[in-house]
């Protein structure tokens, strides 16, 4: 046993939307958390409130008296307070070292896929949560209906989004698995697709034979992976849209400008009806696997059901962050090339008539890079894609690897590079015409665009808005 109760755990990397919901958890659980970051956000704020010591900048002094250190992964082993750590004797993990301690005593859900974890996750934990079953929950983002990402219930069960990179999943002992999609993405971490799958294959060779793995039937790599545990024993079932022979399907889809209807099968039972507030097609699929899910708990669907009708979505996901004078501004995660299409899809179906506006900030060189074609054809859906510099994150720079070389491969649709996000606004602000939807796609800082064109709009015309 690694964790003790009441040790002091220093974290580095705090304010990320992983570690903050790993740090609600363990400060519910009781342990002593401090924790550092670059700068303070709503995770840290939130976080002090709770109890922790939160150190704005990094400095050896702040590892003094941790008991261990956890790190991100991408924290560097040459990083001031792991060098110190070191010196100290303290011990320093990653997620995947400690996940199966924080989890234990309850029963594991592990949501796993290139795409979709975020909201499947959240869609069980709030199914659970409506359902009476206090559930623990562990999330990439905030869940709208409890606005944390991350808590300590007293249930059965413990809802985690598992993370593929760095290999976190791999630290997980889970009772029940979703896998929603194999796709490479990462690669600066997986070199190769083949390397990508085999930790796929890895993840879900953790479950028990009294378990159940859940698979994406409309999805040939979560599919294959299925048929390969299904043959050693493990108890698999799927869902899908495409595929009649899928355990959960849903038929009868229909989506409207304000509500997603659709009927749900279990083989040739019809269950009922689910309405969905999130857009999408990407969405029906999602509910499908999280009410696959709530039934391993003992959720009947009707109860499973009603609660999804309930069900406000998650945080930078489809997450709509004001309208003004007939433009909508919506801020979301996509920034993976099945991601962006299915994000703009999903407006394309909530918002016709619309034009549409799709800031792009591409995420890591690498990715950007190895996935370049796959952007090329993803803004398809898109009247005008705006693409920004590159956010590095880990990285460093790449020869050849720019936002304006992104933005130049986008064919058939006006796509523009802007060097600044004042560029971006200022272009916004310039040419959107209502009605429209401005769609800021990013995993780095580029929400502030959003942000920055509504306080515009508001300030130019000294009107009210809608939230």
């Amino acid at each position: 046993m690694r964790l003790k109760f009441d040790q002091h755990i220093h974290i580095v990397g705090i304010g990320g939307s992983g570690m903050s919901a790993i740090a609600r958890v363990l400060l519910q659980k009781g342990y002593h958390i401090s924790g550092s970051d670059r700068q303070e956000n709503d995770f840290t704020r939130a976080l002090a409130q709770m109890g922790a010591t939160i150190h704005i900048g990094h400095d050896a002094a702040h590892v003094n008296g941790a008991d261990l250190v956890l790190i991100t992964s991408a924290v560097p082993p040459s990083h001031v307070e792991v060098a110190a750590a070191q010196v100290a004797s303290i011990p320093v993990y990653k997620r995947s070292d400690l996940m199966a301690e924080i989890m234990a005593g309850q029963a594991c859900i592990a949501v796993a896929g290139v795409h979709g974890k975020t909201t499947t996750t959240s869609m069980i934990a709030h199914i659970l949560i409506q359902a009476g079953r206090d559930p623990s929950y562990i999330i990439g983002g905030v869940l709208r209906t409890t606005g944390v990402n991350a808590a300590f219930g007293h249930g059965a069960a413990f809802v985690i989004e598992a993370d593929e990179y760095d290999h976190m999943f791999l630290g997980l002992r889970p009772q029940t698995a979703i896998i929603a999609n194999v796709e490479w993405d990462h690669p600066d971490f997986f070199p190769t697709p083949d390397a990508m799958t085999q930790a796929f294959e890895r993840f879900a060779a953790l479950i028990p034979q009294a378990g159940e793995l859940i698979v994406c039937a409309d999805d040939d790599g979560a599919r294959t992976i299925g048929a390969e545990r299904a043959s050693a024993g493990i108890p698999v079932v799927d869902y899908g849209i495409d595929h009649p022979q899928a355990n959960w399907r849903a038929v009868e889809i229909d989506i409207q400008p304000d509500m997603t209807h659709f009927t749900v099968m279990q083989g040739n039972a019809l269950l009922g009806e689910v309405s969905l507030r999130v857009p999408g097609r990407h969405n029906v699929l999602n509910a499908l696997a999280a009410l696959a899910a709530a039934r391993t708990q003992g959720v009947p669907f009707t109860e499973a059901a009603s609660a999804l009708a309930t069900f406000e979505g998650a945080g930078r996901r489809f997450d709509v962050r004001g309208e003004y004078a007939g433009i909508v501004v919506i801020d979301d995660y996509a920034h993976h090339p099945t991601a962006i299409k299915a994000t703009l899809a999903a407006a394309r179906a909530r918002y016709p008539g619309h034009e549409i506006w799709a800031i792009w900030q591409p995420h890591t060189f690498s990715r950007t890079q190895a996935l370049l074609e796959e952007y090329a054809r993803a803004f398809a859906e898109a009247d005008h894609v705006l693409v920004t510099e590159i956010y590095a994150a880990r990285e460093q720079p790449l020869d050849g690897v720019s936002g304006a070389v992104a933005a130049n491969a986008i064919k058939h649709v006006d796509a523009r590079h802007v060097p600044t996000f004042e560029t971006a606004v200022d272009l916004l602000e310039r040419e959107a015409q209502s009605p429209a939807v401005v769609i800021i796609m990013s995993a780095g800082d580029a929400p502030q665009i959003g942000i920055e064109f509504l306080r515009r709009v508001r300030a130019t015309s000294g009107g009210n808005h809608n939230e």
